[in-house]
């Protein structure tokens, strides 16, 4: 007698952040971390306090270097990992129901570097076939990297000390030149997973940089208040005000260009995808 078995299908992971992700990094100096890690374990994760630990030669170093620093202790860590690492520093803020959400890249491309889940000063430069905003971004506060990118971004230190010493340099700007020259393809999500919620850092502003940046759209309600909108009576009304404020922005920025330019609209294959992109991710009630 023959004996039927039956017939497996292979176990299908779904494309939710929550599934995808392995390690989370939690990047701090001195900041209280505990509604930030709690947040992230309600929505599923298991994650790693990278605190910064000073020297008494790395105190003379710029506080974006030191940064910079503690965001290299995670790449190293990422780059042995099996699956891509979720990092975030200290002041993100995600929205609830961040481990839902979709990845914003495809996980079976070979060649992803880095994907932002928050995002500031971004660009579109192509949406793909499956609609995923290949494009760029300036800020290290929520991001996303596979293990082939971490172990190249480790070597992102030694070019920037060579080429700034341990003085001022805004190393997150230049992360995605610095992948792409390497053959990595880097993306920007639909909506932001969650808010900037730190206070603008004096360093900046010393070099003639604000050092204030929002989430201009968000992909729901956030997991808890913001530091910028402080602990008084008038909270709720401060921080409705800064995310109009990073609304209004993020609107203006997409009909100014500057999400999707207009020199890459012209040249472009897709640019009813990429102009689809820019109106739709504005086409919510969320704050």
């Amino acid at each position: 007698m023959t004996i039927t078995r039956p017939v497996t299908s292979p176990t299908v992971v779904p494309n939710r952040l929550k599934h995808r992700v392995g390690n989370v990094f939690v990047i701090a100096y001195q900041e209280p971390t505990e509604a930030l890690e709690t947040a992230l374990s309600a929505e599923g994760f298991q994650h790693q306090l990278l605190r910064q630990s000073d020297t008494a030669e790395s105190q003379t170093y710029a506080a974006i270097y030191r940064c910079m620093l503690n965001h290299q202790r995670a790449w190293q860590q990422a780059a042995k990992a099996t699956q891509p690492s979720l990092i975030v520093e200290a002041d993100f803020v995600p929205v609830v129901g961040m481990g839902n959400l979709p990845l914003p890249f495809n996980p079976m491309q070979s060649n992803v570097g880095v994907a932002w889940l928050y995002t500031c000063a971004s660009q579109v430069y192509s949406i793909s076939l499956g609609g995923h905003a290949e494009g760029f971004s300036s800020a290290t506060v929520a991001y996303i990297v596979t293990p082939a990118a971490a172990r190249h971004l480790c070597d992102l230190v030694p070019q920037i000390t060579e080429q700034y010493g341990t003085g001022y340099s805004n190393f997150d700007s230049k992360i995605d030149g610095f992948l792409r020259q390497r053959g990595f393809k880097n993306y920007i999500p639909f909506r932001n997973y969650g808010e900037h919620g730190g206070f603008p850092s004096p360093e900046h502003r010393h070099h003639g940089i604000s050092g204030i940046h929002r989430a201009d759209v968000l992909y729901g309600e956030l997991a808890f208040l913001p530091n910028y909108a402080g602990t008084g009576r008038t909270r709720w009304l401060r921080l409705m005000r800064v995310r109009l404020t990073a609304r209004l922005k993020g609107v203006g920025r997409s009909l100014l260009g500057r999400l999707v330019r207009f020199k890459v609209l012209r040249t472009c294959s897709t640019p009813k995808k990429m102009l689809a992109f820019a109106i739709r991710r504005q086409l919510t009630t969320k704050m």
